[in-house]
């Protein structure tokens, strides 16, 4: 860390210590969200930023922290199957339930669309933000210091490997093969009473069919081929339901509805939060240092634990407006793990690829400070999805910059993310980091201007 950013890498810590410690969890549209994101925007006021609070609805357990819910339709469907042996027309109501929960898993909980939102409890979000112009007024294009104000809800399978902190591969192993095991069991439940109400739709509506088919077939022994294995799998799952069942429990442990338990966040995401107030604080205080001809905001999004919803509701509410126009995003989610110092260039379950031009302004950045990463210094966001999705899809360039393993660990997403576990010297190279990307902006857009998101 350079000695000039001392100072702001101090405050930022102690802006981390504040949320984590005094404010505590926050869990997408709660109380304690809106606190820390009332918290920044006073801390704007204070330099002389006037913030700007925007208000959205979110439904907090639609998305990623609804994934218990798909536990209890794992034992709904586990139990159901007993009755189904009696009530064959049970199978029909199973297999369209099963249907229903796997596409909302997909469209909801993995691919983060808010179809379904409605059908869940809503609670208010906010995005609260503030902007810096140059002294005149006058600017070409803005650059956005985003992070998010929520913390998730706490995973305890992750938390569980704490025993395992000097054995990683231990936790990693505990942790995916739990999780793993219950979903197996979810979806084997799920297409087993897809399978059944097939098989009865073909004896109820083609019987004459069905029983030509069966006379044919039994020529050649197909039919008692097929009723051995039918026989075969019916016996299967006189038992299997109930090691489904123990499985689907492991779904319903993964998020723990407890909001007192949930992720303090000191490093997901305050350190994010906190950064972005230091970098336009310092341009504040230093405007000559100020891009040439350039606005800096920084957005503070609530509810991203909930599926980007802070992201997704900025640029709705600002869509076809000036201030989405000529735009670059440094997206800034989870800085304190030293070693691992990154630029997350794509969403891979989002289908987006952030821009290329921000992604080497990183790794030049790394390298001219001599940060060695672990990663080599960019990645991909393997499940899930960041702040950087809704604004590329809008036409912002954009990339998410962090320096987290990006492996599951104990302190992902749980109760144990908390400031002791990382240093302010990391938290002040992350400053260092984002006052060099933004000098190579300046530079990019005295040379070309703006070029709209990049893909190599």
């Amino acid at each position: 860390m350079k000695e000039s950013s001392r100072q702001y890498a101090q405050e930022a810590y102690e802006i981390v210590k504040h949320a984590a410690d005094k404010i505590g969890s926050r869990l997408p549209g709660s109380d304690n969200e809106k606190k820390f994101a009332d918290y920044m925007g006073q801390k704007l006021k204070d330099i002389g930023i006037e913030p700007k609070k925007e208000e959205f609805t979110v439904s907090p357990r639609a998305s990623i922290g609804g994934i218990p819910y798909a536990g209890w339709a794992g034992v709904i469907l586990c139990v159901a199957s007993y009755f189904a042996r009696a009530i064959p027309y049970l199978w029909f109501a199973m297999a369209g339930f099963g249907v229903a929960v796997i596409i909302w898993l997909v469209f909801s909980v993995f691919l983060y669309k808010p179809w379904f939102d409605m059908f869940f409890k809503q609670e208010i979000s906010q995005n609260v933000y503030g902007e810096l112009l140059p002294d005149d007024g006058k600017y070409d294009y803005t650059i956005v210091l985003s992070g998010h104000t929520d913390t998730s809800w706490n995973w305890k399978h992750s938390e569980h490997a704490y025993k395992y902190k000097d054995k990683p591969v231990l936790g990693i192993i505990a942790t995916y093969a739990k999780v793993g095991f219950g979903a197996v069991c979810f979806f084997v439940m799920a297409f087993y009473s897809i399978f059944q109400a097939v098989y009865y739709t073909a004896l109820t509506v083609f019987q004459a069919e069905w029983a030509v088919i069966c006379q044919y077939g039994a020529q050649y022994g197909y039919t008692n081929k097929f009723t051995t294995v039918y026989g075969v799998l019916d016996q299967i799952f006189l038992f299997l339901p109930i090691i489904c069942c123990i499985g689907c429990f492991f779904v319903i442990m993964w998020a723990d509805p407890n909001p007192r338990n949930a992720s303090r966040g000191a490093m997901d995401n305050a350190t994010g939060i906190a950064l972005g107030y230091e970098v336009i604080k310092y341009f504040k205080e230093n405007p000559e240092k100020m891009p040439a001809n350039c606005r800096i905001i920084d957005l503070n999004c609530g509810s991203e634990e909930a599926g980007l919803r802070g992201s997704m509701a900025f640029v709705n509410e600002h869509k076809g407006e000036p201030i989405l126009e000529n735009v670059w995003n440094i997206n800034i989610d989870s800085v304190a793990d030293k070693d691992y110092f990154e630029v997350v260039i794509k969403d891979d379950w989002q289908f987006t690829r952030f821009d290329a031009d921000l992604e080497k302004m990183f790794k030049e950045t790394f390298n001219e400070l001599g940060i060695e990463s672990k990663t080599g210094g960019c990645i991909h966001n393997p499940v899930g999805g960041c702040d950087s999705t809704p604004m590329t899809k809008a036409g912002i360039k954009s990339v998410t910059f962090a320096a987290q393993n990006p492996v599951l660990t104990y302190y992902y997403h749980t109760w144990r993310d908390v400031p002791e576990r990382f240093d302010m010297e990391t938290v002040g190279d992350g400053f260092d980091v984002i006052l060099g990307v933004i000098e190579k902006i300046d530079k990019f857009q005295q040379e070309k201007g703006f070029n709209g998101p990049q893909k190599k």
